[in-house]
């Protein structure tokens, strides 16, 4: 999957507060509902095993999906004794939902269009200007403060779209704010976005509105 033509034009959704999914990033999720375990056996019998994560706004019901989301491919999963599956997706590009496609199945599908994320299939993003030092720093005062604990040793060598992406998906962001680091345009936009919600955060969210 090189290319935007190389994608399903459909797609089926998973809409899940707070979880974010990132290009290239590692997502474990637990699918224990019979919808979903309906759309897991169906994503399993097609060539791309892609399952869309979604956002929905914070509405009665749900119903109402923010417009943005990303595809993961099903790269693992194990099942439990009594039928529950443990999986991982794999992020591979972003999508804009288009229309949702009626049918019989229990989960919700949608037409998708890839073309505005054509850059989340060219390979890892690199950071020529990425401060490792100050961006740390700020890391360990923003864990210290959520009572959290990390490798240290492992986010010192990681390259900074894998530590940037990790943290994006990890830390813990309201729905809105992970919105918000889904949607940035670029890498570095990202660690900006990220860099603001920690620094919010150690202030006491004194900033009020979450970013959009």
């Amino acid at each position: 999957m090189t290319r935007t033509t190389d994608l399903p034009e459909v797609i089926p959704v998973f809409p899940l507060p707070g979880a974010l999914l990132l290009p290239r990033g590692r997502l474990p999720l637990h699918i224990f509902e019979p919808r979903y375990l309906a759309m897991l056996t169906d994503c399993m019998k097609t060539d791309h095993r892609l399952i869309g994560m979604v956002q929905p706004h914070d509405t009665p019901g749900g119903q109402r999906l923010h417009l943005i989301g990303c595809a993961g491919r099903l790269t693992g999963f194990s099942e439990t004794e009594d039928g529950r599956y443990m999986i991982t997706l794999t992020g591979i590009s972003r999508f804009r939902l288009r229309d949702e496609v009626e049918g019989f199945t229990p989960y919700r599908r949608f037409a998708v269009d890839w073309a505005p994320f054509a850059r989340d299939l060219a390979g890892a993003e690199t950071y020529p200007g990425f401060d490792r030092a100050g961006f740390l720093d700020l890391l360990a005062r923003y864990f210290a403060s959520q009572g959290l604990s990390t490798d240290w040793d492992s986010l010192q060598e990681a390259e900074p779209e894998l530590l940037i992406t990790t943290l994006s998906m990890l830390c813990p962001f309201d729905a809105a704010d992970k919105q918000a680091l889904l949607e940035a345009p670029s890498l570095p936009t990202r660690c900006e976005t990220l860099v603001t919600l920690m620094e919010i955060a150690l202030r006491g969210g004194t900033d009020g509105e979450p970013l959009q």
